[in-house]
């Protein structure tokens, strides 16, 4: 594919992952190769534009407006980036401008105002940095100057009166060429990064592409309406990811929120008949959701979202479906009672003081009618007080023999052991309560030892610690957490969380099915992550072909 078919098809790749970026790219190199418009052997050639450039330059230098002129190195064929047109030169990037020393009094920061006459500039992605109204300080603009930021490596076109920012800027005004042209060769330069405050040396070091000054203009206008049409094509592409977002969001809203009531029917029905159509209704809502993942998975963040939806809907009774052979929540809540009961006795346990229902405020959703509403404290076996924090400097003085688990999982090895079995642990305090960047509850196995940054839950079985697991991954914890610059959340407050318990044999069916279920996120990442790579790579060869010559 030729440049002249790829901007045919412009629209159509600019779906590939950061196309418009690239392709903003592709255009400065065909505008700086000759590519973008044809040439016309009646222009007046490069040579002669570059001799009245040096004319001009040198005239300017002996009034004192510019400094001492360049010297003008003419690059060998081996040197050369790649082949120009007929007409066309390569010059020394800063030969073509003169650099601006007359920029009036810098404003200090802390002068800089929100709103006022003349804008302040410096460098930065902050082009504007506020406003001045010292006229004294004001630089005249009469020619278009060019901004480069040393510093950044930011190039701006300046074409109003404006003031010298604190940080400082260099500031190039063009010489007889065009300024526009020589603006998008300053952007096209490719200069990697040495450090701060390198990025003008490399400048004076590099060399860019001078066509004659009629084709200057006409590469100009080209480029201008195709950046143009990056802009409508970047516009339609954040639209089409917002409508996906608010798609997805209501779609997760109408999940996560109660379903509203019917006057015309719930004050016939009895209350149970009402909270199972409630139930139904958001299976509905659920069932919309798993049909659309398509639609609603363009994005990492998307898979993301979708993982703590299959949490929610979990938790909630709308990811299997319920057996009324299966044995009544209540009654395995009864067994749980009767194990910590003989735990106690046995001298493994101590007592806890833990309400074992919780309040209506505290119940979030409606749930099955075979479930309960009972308090993490109830259900839960506390092995905190087994903990021994090790600090660094002593496990690093000992083997690396099992792991060493803190608030988010395995931090370190160490050469002993707290447990042996598989136990429930949940991040006490730090960050991770709030953010989520990573799982909050998750089950450590084999041998290990636990600072005292994770609680230690023991339960009635493993299946048990599971569903536990899962169900404090799924759950809002902010009410339970104290703390702002560290966020904590301690064993009294754990206990306090409301969870919805199904019967056990349900746990045993959600948690199979949570697990299929992020089996088909990791492929589905997988797949967005391959289906990037390869719109990455088939674009960069697109565009590869399209410059390089027939």
């Amino acid at each position: 594919m030729n440049a002249t078919q790829l901007l045919t098809h412009f629209d159509r790749l600019a779906e590939a992952p950061d196309a418009v970026p690239r392709l903003r790219r592709f255009i400065l190199d065909l505008a700086v190769r000759g590519k973008l418009v044809e040439q016309d052997s009646a222009d007046e050639p490069a040579a002669v534009l570059l001799r009245k450039i040096s004319a001009e330059k040198a005239r300017l230098s002996n009034v004192g407006i510019a400094g001492k002129q360049d010297a003008l190195d003419v690059l060998s064929e081996a040197d050369e980036q790649f082949s120009l047109p007929p007409n066309w030169l390569w010059v020394p990037a800063t030969y073509p401008a003169y650099i601006v020393s007359d920029l009036g009094k810098k404003v200090q920061t802390k002068d800089v105002l929100q709103s006022g006459i003349y804008p302040v500039v410096d460098q930065g992605k902050v082009f504007i940095r506020g406003y001045c109204n010292d006229k004294d300080k004001v630089v005249r603009v009469v020619e278009p100057l060019i901004l480069f930021g040393d510093h950044t490596r930011e190039t701006k076109l300046i074409d109003f009166d404006f003031v010298v920012g604190a940080d400082g800027v260099k500031l190039l005004q063009p010489v007889v060429l065009f300024t526009g042209y020589y603006f998008l060769a300053l952007q096209w330069l490719p200069l990697d990064s040495r450090g701060y405050g390198r990025h003008f040396k490399l400048l004076k070091s590099a060399h860019v592409p001078l066509p004659p000054l009629a084709e200057q203009h006409r590469i100009v206008a080209k480029v201008d309406e195709l950046m143009a049409l990056c802009d409508q094509l970047e516009a339609a592409q954040q639209e089409r990811e917002r409508r996906r977002d608010r798609l997805a969001a209501a779609s997760l809203q109408r999940l996560n929120q109660p379903v509203e009531a019917n006057p015309a029917t719930d004050q016939t029905e009895p209350a149970e008949a009402r909270q199972q159509a409630q139930h139904e209704q958001q299976k509905d809502h659920a069932h919309f959701h798993l049909q659309n993942l398509n639609r609603l998975t363009t994005r990492p963040e998307h898979i993301k979202a979708m993982r703590q939806m299959f949490l929610n809907l979990a938790v909630r009774g709308k990811l299997v479906g319920q057996c009324l052979s299966d044995e009544p929540a209540p009654q395995f809540f009864e067994r749980i009672q009767r194990h910590k009961a003989a735990l106690i006795n046995d001298g493994k346990h101590k007592v806890q003081t833990a309400a074992s229902r919780t309040s209506r405020a505290d119940r979030a959703y409606p749930i099955p009618l075979t479930w309960m509403w009972v308090t993490f404290g109830s259900v839960m076996i506390s092995r905190d007080s087994d903990r021994i924090p090790v600090s660094k400097e002593e496990r690093n003085s000992r083997a690396k023999t099992y792991d060493y688990y803190g608030a988010s999982g395995v931090i370190d090895k160490i050469d002993d052991f707290l447990f042996a079995k598989p136990l429930l642990l949940i991040g006490e305090d730090g960050a991770n309560l709030i953010n989520r960047s990573t799982p909050i509850a998750f089950i450590a196995r084999g041998k290990y030892w636990v600072n005292n940054h994770a609680h230690v839950l023991d339960g009635i079985s493993e299946a048990f610690l599971q569903y536990v697991g899962l169900y404090i991954n799924a759950v809002d914890l902010k009410p339970y957490v104290t703390g702002t610059a560290q966020p904590k959340m301690n064993q009294a407050k754990m206990n306090g969380i409301a969870i919805a318990l199904p019967p056990e044999a349900e746990q045993n069916r959600i948690v199979a099915k949570v697990d299929e279920l992020m089996v088909l996120c990791d492929q589905l990442e997988a797949q967005l992550s391959q289906s990037q790579t390869d719109s990455r790579r088939l674009l960069e060869a697109v565009l590869e072909a399209a410059l390089t010559p027939a």
